[in-house]
């Protein structure tokens, strides 16, 4: 009887574990994905206040093949003028792995350039650390996706 007890306790504990764990990842996911929207939202209206709160200090991003640093990235925002009238983010996934994140998803951005609107969609692959308290994008890479 002992036996089949204390087994039954292992189990509550495991599943308990699991649980949080799980609780956990959901919290990190709704996190991220705040995170990502935020993120869109600063870019379109070329807020590099937000974007440099988001951006960890060592941020390597990949655009159109590039390598792009944090410094590089908000100076092209200071220069220029807002010209995105939309970005609608897609459905992201979130993977956890202790304290670093990985965000998969894909947007698309609408734009008018002489007159016309454009749209474009792009997959991205963002990689968030949590340092200090908060998450930080240290890593990012877009794609555009051919239709």
């Amino acid at each position: 009887m002992k036996t089949k007890g204390m087994w039954l306790m292992v189990a509550c504990a495991f599943s308990l574990t699991a649980f949080c764990q799980e609780n956990d990842q959901s919290g990190t996911a709704s996190a991220i994905r705040a995170l990502e929207r935020e993120w869109v939202v600063a870019q379109s209206r070329n807020d590099s206040r937000a974007l440099d709160m988001i951006f960890d200090h060592s941020l390597v991003y990949i655009e159109y093949g590039r390598l792009v640093t944090k410094g590089d990235y908000l100076s092209r925002i200071k220069r220029t003028s807002p010209q995105l009238s939309q970005i609608v983010m897609e459905p992201v996934t979130v993977r956890a792995f202790g304290s670093t994140a990985i965000a998969i998803g894909s947007y698309r951005e609408s734009s008018v350039r002489g007159g016309r609107v454009r749209v474009k969609r792009w997959r991205f692959l963002d990689t968030w650390v949590y340092k200090k308290g908060s998450w930080m994008l240290v890593a990012s890479g877009a794609a555009p996706l051919t239709e």
